[in-house]
């Protein structure tokens, strides 16, 4: 059984799409399957070829989706290419319960209202070296088309300058390298308490 980290405040991962943060993540989830879980968003989009329900998302109708909002079942939520997103206080709570350490993939939107929240985390943003290196990994995904890269761009501008903001992240790791980024990640994750 895995050491758990001594700190097990819920980890809130943000950072520009196409910055490796799954790729970064499911590497911790693959060397310490007992400890970490992935909390699993509610969207009003539609699955992509391979996406399962409960697994990549909770994929839900708009009205579901207006319901808990109006319910205060979100810690945050936000839109994000004309679909909603947003993290159910519910999956938290019944993770943490678990003894698991819940591990959130957000975009800049979300960060902000988790920070407004009385969610203890800690936060980590996941930088590309470059906005041109971002571009070619998002156009190297194939997945995406000029108008929706374009967007993502923009957007990731915006991310980039948020991320400069004092006290809004505990860590800033530079995607460059893979392995030396998830070292990073890792040293971060598990480093003692201080005080």
């Amino acid at each position: 059984m895995a050491t758990p980290p001594p700190d097990r405040r819920p980890i809130v991962i943000s950072g520009p799409s196409g910055v490796g943060k799954g790729t970064l993540y499911n590497l911790l989830f693959q060397r310490y399957p007992d400890t970490f879980v992935l909390s699993v968003s509610h969207t009003t989009r539609a699955p992509r070829d391979g996406e399962q329900d409960g697994v990549h998302y909770h994929f839900v109708p708009m009205k579901d989706f207006e319901d808990l909002i109006a319910g205060d079942g979100f810690v945050e939520h936000a839109t994000f290419g004309g679909n909603r997103y947003g993290t159910s206080k519910m999956t938290i709570a019944e993770q943490a319960k678990k003894g698991k350490v819940v591990l959130l993939d957000i975009e800049m939107e979300g960060v902000k209202q988790i920070k407004n929240s009385n969610i203890e985390a800690r936060y980590i943003f996941i930088s590309p070296p470059s906005l041109e290196v971002l571009e070619s990994r998002l156009r190297g995904r194939g997945t995406e088309n000029e108008q929706s890269i374009q967007k993502r761009l923009a957007q990731a501008t915006n991310e980039l300058n948020y991320s400069q903001v004092p006290h809004v992240h505990d860590k800033i790791i530079v995607n460059a390298d893979l392995e030396k980024a998830y070292k990073e990640l890792e040293k971060y994750i598990y480093q003692p308490l201080s005080g």
